[in-house]
C-alpha cells in the first residue's frame, strides 16, 4: 500500500478498493452496476434523438437522464474523495471524460441554449474502456500510433498527390461536361472527382456524354489502383514496428530475442523477462 493511501481513512480506503479496484467482490458488483448505467443513459440519449420515441416518452427521457445524472455525480465525487491523489485524478484522462458525463445536463439546466453539449453525454461510452480493464491493451495501441506516426509523412505525399489528381480530373470534367450537365464549376466537379475516386459513388452527379463516361471510367479504374496505397504504407510501418519491439524484448539470460511484447518467460529457456525491468 502507498504512502498516499496509508494516510487515508479506513471508509476512503474501502471507497477506493470498491471504486477503483476490480478484485473484491464488491468492487466487481460496482463495474458490473457502472455499465449498466453507462450503457443505458447512452442508450437513452440515442432514443431520445429518434424523433417518434422523443415524443412518446419525452417526460421518460428527461426523468432518466437526471437519475443517470445524479449517480455519475455521485460517484464522481466519491471518486475525488476517495482517490490518494484527488487533483491528478481530476486531470487524468478518465477523469476529465467523468466530468463530461455530468456537466452537459448542468449546463443544458442552467443555459438552455447549450442543449448542444447534451450530445457530449455519449462520451460516457469511454467509461467502459476502464471498466472493463481494456488498458492491458494499450501496448497494442502504442505500437500501432507509433507506425501511424512513422508513416505520417508518407501519407502526407500520398494526400498531397491525390488533392493533385482530383482537382486535374475535376477541371477536366467540368471542360467535357460543363454547367449542362450539373458540373457548374470546378469546385463541384472536384467534389466528384473525390466521391468517385474513392468508389463511394453518391450518384448525385454522373457525366451524360461519351467523353465524360470515358474519362469517369478512367477515374474509377485509377480509384481502384490508389486506394490499397494507404494500407500497404501503414502495414509497412507496422511491421517494421512490431519487428523492432521483438528485437528490443531480449532475454537477460540467454541474449535471445523475439518474444511477444506481453510474454512473462522466454520462449528459450524459459526464465523471467520481468527481471528486465
Amino acid at each position: 500500500m502507498s504512502n498516499e493511501t496509508s494516510k487515508q481513512s479506513p471508509m476512503q480506503q474501502r471507497l477506493y478498493e470498491i471504486i477503483f479496484g476490480y478484485n473484491s467482490k464488491a468492487g466487481k458488483r460496482f463495474d458490473l452496476l457502472l455499465v449498466v448505467a453507462i450503457i443505458s443513459s447512452v442508450s437513452v440519449v440515442i432514443l431520445d434523438s429518434v424523433s417518434e420515441f422523443e415524443q412518446l416518452y419525452h417526460t421518460w427521457f428527461i426523468a432518466l437522464e437526471v437519475v443517470f445524472t445524479l449517480f455519475f455525480t455521485l460517484e464522481y465525487i466519491a471518486r475525488l474523495y476517495c482517490s490518494p491523489q484527488p487533483k491528478e485524478y481530476a486531470k487524468s484522462f478518465y477523469g476529465i471524460v467523468d466530468l463530461l458525463a455530468i456537466l452537459p445536463t448542468y449546463l443544458a439546466l442552467l443555459y438552455p441554449a447549450a442543449q448542444v453539449m447534451l450530445l457530449f453525454r455519449l462520451l460516457r461510452i469511454l467509461r467502459i474502456l476502464r471498466v472493463l480493464k481494456l488498458v492491458r491493451y494499450m501496448s497494442e495501441a502504442n505500437v500501432l500510433l507509433r507506425a501511424l506516426m512513422l508513416a505520417r509523412r508518407k501519407i502526407l505525399v500520398f494526400l498531397f498527390c491525390i488533392c493533385l489528381i482530383t482537382t486535374i480530373y475535376g477541371a477536366l470534367m467540368y471542360a467535357i461536361e460543363g454547367p449542362e450537365n450539373g458540373f457548374t464549376s470546378i469546385p463541384k466537379s472536384i467534389y466528384w472527382a473525390i466521391v468517385t475516386i474513392t468508389t463511394v459513388g453518391y450518384g448525385d452527379i454522373s457525366p451524360a456524354t461519351p467523353l465524360g463516361q470515358a474519362l469517369a471510367a478512367l477515374v474509377m479504374i485509377t480509384g481502384f489502383a490508389i486506394i490499397t496505397v494507404p494500407t500497404g504504407i501503414v502495414g509497412a510501418e507496422l511491421v517494421n514496428e512490431m519487428r523492432r519491439e521483438q528485437r528490443e524484448h531480449r532475454c537477460l539470460h540467454c541474449e535471445r530475442a523475439g518474444h511477444d511484447h506481453d510474454a512473462d518467460y522466454c520462449k528459450h529457456c524459459g526464465a523471467s523477462l520481468l527481471e528486465e525491468s
